[in-house]
């Protein structure tokens, strides 16, 4: 397990990607990492993440008590910790502003269709939580039901959460987030859209769930694509 200095390395580094990448701008986004099993590591409030230093990365404990002389943590700082204390399986949180999702937010098209089988592999599903003022109790709020079996978040008009065992597996969820919703952007400029067949889903989630992956499979609550008792399936928006 890496060290303390390490971990804020790897916190920073991915900060300065996910800056390169589009994924935040400026002081947007935040990103922690747990410290052992009372302590975490969270990226501070106003600062611009592209050029974040080891030493800027704030440490608290799991109520938000700062552990010595430090600047201000992220105020999104309530988010990371009811993560922490839901999830202890979660040693990172990373909160990010990628493009093509929050549009898809703002356009009201769901992630959480089953259109990519690598989703389904990698993430389950997408959960699209709501809207929540950003920086306020409403956020944990909001998130406390669906993060208990989602690993890959939406919050309308406000960007997504992704959480993993490590800081990597949290971006790579970023990462399969924004690039489902940018296919999807894409396919739905071309034609109709359709999710993948029923039995194939199935299938998926059996191969999936033989190597361990996902989590739980929860993503009907929020969907709207697949048939239910009173309507036949459709083809998504």
């Amino acid at each position: 397990m890496q060290g303390e200095q390490g971990l804020r390395r790897e916190v920073v580094h991915l900060c300065t990607h996910m800056y390169d990448r589009g994924y935040i701008a400026g002081a947007d986004g935040n990103v922690s990492v747990r410290l052992g099993t009372d302590r975490i590591a969270v990226t501070p409030s106003g600062v611009h993440k592209g050029f974040l230093k080891p030493a800027d990365l704030v440490i608290t404990d799991l109520d938000g008590r700062p552990q010595g002389r430090t600047t201000k943590p992220t105020s999104e700082l309530a988010m990371h910790l009811e993560i922490y204390r839901l999830r202890p399986d979660v040693r990172a949180v990373v909160h990010a502003h990628p493009p093509y999702a929050i549009a898809a937010s703002v356009a009201g098209v769901s992630l959480a269709q089953c259109l990519l089988p690598e989703v389904i592999f990698a993430l389950g599903s997408i959960h699209h939580a709501g809207y929540a003022t950003p920086t306020t109790d409403d956020v944990p709020a909001i998130l406390r039901e669906p993060l208990r079996h989602h690993d890959a978040l939406i919050l309308d008009r406000h960007g997504t959460v992704t959480l993993g065992p490590d800081v990597q597996t949290a971006f790579n969820r970023l990462e399969s987030v924004e690039h489902t919703a940018k296919v999807s952007a894409i396919a739905r400029g071309l034609g109709p859209v359709a999710p993948l067949p029923d039995h194939e889903i199935a299938r998926i989630r059996k191969v999936a769930g033989a190597v361990g992956l996902p989590r739980p499979y929860r993503t009907c609550d929020s969907c709207d694509v697949c048939p239910t008792d009173s309507a036949p399936r459709r083809s998504a928006r």
